[in-house]
């Protein structure tokens, strides 16, 4: 008899698998292990970290050479992880302590990782997981624990957690789907399974230890389903759905150059969030029109020293280059006191996320935020290039944007070196209190971009990586949609243009009604623009604008998306 569990919908699609559970308990393996001296230790745990980088940087190698370049920056990340002083210290200080090689590394990884995990910026939060994959990876590696043996059948990674180097050292054609108790859909390990369109599955909690090892299950991934040894009649009733899948994946391709447009014409633009450069070449098989957000942070991160103009400006051009004649909006540093940045030198705060970050930090320290004006001036040059500031609340903030930005030029143009004059300057709209102002600072500013998912917690004061509160954590509340459609249409009114680069993006039922709203571009993760394109070029303006209007009397999120998925 099957069993049906329930949980959240990361990756949507239909597969079949037998499960292979990734997060087993090394410490049966510790327990057993016999230590050598202290020496001896250090000396296992210097090589475990050389092979380990080794075997990384190699993964990287293959990765960039297939084209998989989203995976293979994260595996970097890994890299730089690795060699982070303050890690590496603390591995080396519990080995010299214990005595123990293995238990030293699962020590140093546990407490980073509870230091990252009881932060509140969602990014570091979710960084511990890596921390735990690369522990547990050299763990075992000095314990001679064997990895995962890939067979002929199609498996499902499942566990609580799943380390990313895991899912990204799998085969395509090997790796059916990841299931996982945890409910993030924004961790590594999903980003990875998306770049791939792996069927994922999250958020099972205590319910993940009723999926047996080597169970055959199936995966609805469109419906959060999880059906552990399904009978023949249930494996049968969705044969249908995915005949439907492979057909839709063809579609998809058949897509990526015609034009998000609805059958009346109008023309929505569709581009790509992206952390890294790399990720704004990868984004093009997907059909991207250029990059609505690219998050500059990831240049600051991993380092002990400011990025370099220099060097900012190069990973600038990259991504403005792989645009090719479209637009790149560039993101400046959303970074805050509660990363573990060294040379930011920040006190910590009570409650950083609503504390001293993103453009606080910027007017406050232009040591840091001049380098990067005037970096992304100078690449602007080659294509186009804007400007776009994070959790900007006050027009006295946009003023002194503003007259940094002029600073820039001035100084460049001093200098005698070549910059873009005409690169756009714009605002996320990502707290209340900017939805609020945006008739006022539209005057000042040349373009709006809505960043839901800060927009969506501050207005209704829900972290949604909270389980016991993020149920309530909804993008089609009529609070948060009128101060979208307020935001919108204060741009319209003067002129300017709307996007948006939050998750609700990259939704095609909130697409529509967006698109009605007025917006002109859509910017989200790559996979996800063609089924939004789709949903565009499926419905007229009129019909949209009809939705629109009855969607704007219902009184509740539910209400919103029960309607749009009974007429959408």
């Amino acid at each position: 008899m099957s069993v049906s569990i329930q949980g959240n919908v990361a990756i949507e699609g239909i597969s079949i698998g037998k499960i292979v559970k990734v997060d087993q308990s090394l410490d049966g393996y510790v327990a057993s292990y016999t230590p050598g001296t202290a020496e001896e230790e250090l000396a296992k745990l210097e090589a475990a970290l050389e092979t380990i980088s080794a075997e990384i940087d190699e993964s990287v190698e293959k990765m960039r050479a297939a084209g998989q370049d989203e995976q293979a920056d994260i595996m970097e990340a890994h890299s730089f992880l690795l060699m982070d002083p303050m890690f590496t210290d603390m591995m080396n200080d519990k080995a010299r302590e214990l005595a123990n090689a293995p238990a030293a590394v699962l020590a140093a990884a546990n407490e980073t990782a509870e230091i990252l995990a009881n932060m509140e910026d969602e990014y570091m939060r979710e960084r511990s997981q890596d921390v735990h994959d690369i522990g547990r990876r050299v763990a075992r590696f000095v314990l001679g624990v064997k990895g995962i043996e890939v067979g002929d059948e199609p498996i499902i990674l499942c566990g609580h957690e799943v380390e990313p180097s895991v899912i990204a050292n799998i085969p395509d054609d090997k790796l059916a789907g990841v299931i996982m108790g945890q409910g993030s859909t924004t961790c590594h390990a999903v980003i990875i399974a998306k770049s791939r369109a792996i069927t994922t599955i999250v958020g099972l909690e205590e319910r993940i230890g009723d999926i047996p090892d080597g169970a055959k299950v199936l995966m609805d991934g469109n419906a959060g389903m999880v059906i552990v040894e399904p009978t023949q009649d249930e494996l049968s009733s969705y044969e249908k759905q995915m005949a439907e899948q492979q057909a839709e994946i063809k579609r998809y391709e058949a897509m990526r150059d015609l034009p998000a447009e609805t059958t009346d014409g109008k023309v929505v633009q569709l581009t790509a969030n992206i952390g890294l450069p790399d990720d704004a070449e990868a984004a093009i098989k997907y059909g991207n029109q250029g990059v609505g957000l690219f998050r500059s942070e990831f240049i600051f991160m991993g380092r002990d020293t400011i990025p370099s103009e220099e060097l900012q400006y190069e990973n600038y051009k990259k991504a403005i280059l792989a645009c090719k004649g479209e637009l790149c909006v560039i993101r400046t540093m959303d970074i805050g006191g509660d990363k573990p940045l060294p040379y930011l030198n920040i006190a910590p705060e009570d409650n950083p996320f609503l504390g001293y970050r993103a453009v606080r930090i910027s007017l406050g320290r232009p040591e840091l935020f001049m380098p990067q004006l005037r970096a992304i001036l100078r690449a602007g040059v080659f294509g186009k290039a804007a400007i776009m500031v994070p959790m900007v609340i006050s027009v006295d903030e946009v003023k002194s944007i503003l007259t940094m930005v002029d600073k820039a030029k001035a100084e460049l143009e001093t200098e005698g070196k070549e910059y873009a004059k005409d690169v756009q300057v714009g605002i996320m709209v990502e707290t209340p209190a900017a939805a609020v102002m945006t008739p006022v600072l539209a005057k000042y500013v040349d373009f709006f971009s809505i960043g839901t998912n800060d927009l969506v917690q501050y207005t209704l004061a829900v972290d949604r990586i909270n389980p016991q509160v993020s149920k309530l954590y909804d993008h089609f509340h009529p609070a948060v949609l009128q101060l979208i459609q307020r935001t919108i249409q204060a741009g319209c009114n003067n002129g300017k243009w709307v996007g948006m680069c939050g998750e609700m993006a990259s939704d095609p039922y909130a697409a529509v009604i967006l698109m009605a709203m007025g917006i002109t571009e859509l910017s989200m993760s790559a996979p996800s623009i063609p089924k939004v394109k789709e949903k565009i070029r499926s419905v007229s303006m009129k019909e949209a604008k009809a939705h629109l209007a009855k969607v704007m009397e219902l009184e509740t999120g539910v209400q919103v998306r029960e309607y749009l998925k009974a007429n959408l």
